[in-house]
C-alpha cells in the first residue's frame, strides 16, 4: 500500500506587531481630529445659541413691553377728554403721587444714557366710564347722578369736570344702590387700598364734577440695571418689587413720537427724547404725544475667538439706538462680542383718542 499523504494545513491569518501599531496610531490621529472638530463645532454652536438666545430674549421682552405700553392711559380718559392733569394717589399708607403733574406714560432720562419708562393704566375694558357727582365730595364718599357700574374693592377716579385740577384715586369699600329718593352712594373708608394716606392738600370736588371707574390700577416701570445688565419690570405699587425680563441688555432707550405744536395737528412729525420741554410731560406737552419708540441693545454672553492675527471680528462697529452710540460694557475687547439692536414703535391709542379738544 502506498503511504497516505498528510492533510494540507489551512493558511493562518493575523496582524504583525508593526501593522497593529500602525493601526493604533491612525485610529488615535482620527480620534484627535474628530475631537478637535467636535470642540470647535460645540463652541460655535454655543456661541450661536448664546447670540440667538439674547436676540430672542430681547424681542420677547420688547413684545411684552409693547403690549403694556399700548394700554397706557386706559381709565384716565372719558368723553374724549383727558380727565386728570394732576394726581393724588396712594397705596396703603404711602403717598406715591402728591398732587403733582401726571401723565399715564412717562420717559425719564438717566445720567447713564438709559431711559426709564413708566406706564399707568386701569385693567377694565370699561375703565374711563364716568358719571357726574350729585353733591360735593371731600373724598370720603360720593353720590352719583346716574349709575356707575362699580363694586366694592374696585378703584375709582374723582376728577374736576374740566380735567384741569387734581384728581384723586379712591377704593370703593361699600356701594349703596340708588332708590327713587336717594342717589347711588359710594363709600371710601380708611380700610381701602387707596384711602389710607394723607396728602399735603386733600382734593375736594364740587357738584357736577366727575367720577370714573378704574377697576384695578396698574403701574409698571421698565428700567435697565447696569450692575448685572438686566432689563427689569418694577412695580412701584408693590414696594418696587422687581422681576428680570431680559439679560445681557446693555442699553434701553425710548422716545416720544410727537405731533407739531400747531393747534389741531394730529400727524406724528418727529421723535423726541425726554429732554427739555419733554423731560416731564404736562398739560402742554402730553397732547402732542402720539406714540412711543422703544429700543434695547443686547450683547452675546460668550466672547468669540480671535482670528489668526489675534484680532476679534465678531463686531466691527459699536451698536447704536436712534442714531446714538451705545457704549459696550466691555472696554478692551468689545469687538469680540456680538450686539443686536431691537426697536419697536407703540401707538398710544388711549392718549390719542382721549386728547382734549
Amino acid at each position: 500500500m502506498s503511504a497516505r499523504k498528510p492533510l494540507a494545513r489551512r493558511a493562518q491569518r493575523g496582524l504583525s506587531i508593526i501593522e497593529l501599531m500602525v493601526g493604533i496610531v491612525v485610529a488615535m490621529l482620527v480620534g484627535l481630529a474628530a475631537a478637535g472638530s467636535a470642540i470647535v463645532f460645540t463652541a460655535a454652536q454655543r456661541q450661536g445659541i448664546g447670540a440667538g438666545g439674547a436676540g430672542l430674549s430681547a424681542s420677547t421682552a420688547l413684545a411684552a413691553i409693547k403690549n403694556d405700553v399700548a394700554l397706557a392711559g386706559l381709565g384716565f380718559f372719558g368723553d374724549s377728554t383727558y380727565l386728570c392733569e394732576e394726581l393724588a394717589f396712594s397705596v396703603a399708607g404711602d403717598v406715591l403721587v402728591d398732587g403733582a403733574d401726571f401723565a399715564p406714560v412717562q420717559i425719564t432720562a438717566e445720567a447713564s444714557g438709559d431711559d426709564v419708562i413708566d406706564v399707568v393704566y386701569a385693567d377694565r375694558i370699561e375703565s374711563g366710564a364716568n358719571v357726574l357727582l350729585k353733591t360735593a365730595s371731600d373724598g370720603t364718599s360720593a353720590e352719583t347722578q346716574s349709575l356707575l357700574p362699580v363694586e366694592a374693592n374696585q378703584a375709582v377716579l374723582l376728577t374736576p369736570a374740566d380735567g384741569s385740577g387734581t384728581c384723586l384715586v379712591r377704593t370703593v369699600t361699600a356701594v349703596a344702590a340708588s332708590t327713587e329718593d336717594t342717589p347711588q352712594t359710594l363709600t371710601f373708608d380708611n380700610t381701602g387700598k387707596h384711602n389710607q394716606a394723607a396728602f399735603s392738600v386733600a382734593p375736594t370736588f364740587a357738584e357736577r364734577d366727575r367720577i370714573a371707574l378704574l377697576g384695578e390700577l396698574r403701574w409698571n416701570r421698565y428700567l435697565r440695571v447696569a450692575a448685572d445688565n438686566t432689563l427689569v419690570l418694577e412695580r412701584p405699587m408693590d414696594g418696587n418689587a422687581r422681576a428680570v425680563i431680559a439679560r445681557n441688555v446693555i442699553g434701553l432707550r425710548a422716545q416720544y413720537g410727537i405731533a407739531a405744536a400747531a393747534a389741531g395737528s394730529t400727524t406724528l412729525e418727529d421723535w423726541q427724547d425726554a429732554t427739555g420741554g419733554f423731560a416731564a410731560l404736562d398739560a402742554a406737552t402730553l397732547p402732542r404725544v402720539r406714540a412711543l419708540r422703544l429700543g434695547i441693545v443686547t450683547r452675546s454672553p460668550q466672547k468669540e475667538k480671535p482670528n489668526a492675527d489675534g484680532d476679534c471680528e465678531a463686531s466691527l462697529a459699536k451698536p447704536e439706538l436712534f442714531g446714538v452710540t451705545v457704549e459696550p460694557d466691555v472696554v478692551d475687547d468689545w469687538q469680540c462680542y456680538r450686539y443686536r439692536s431691537t426697536v419697536v414703535v407703540v401707538p398710544l391709542r388711549n392718549l390719542v383718542l382721549g386728547l382734549k379738544s
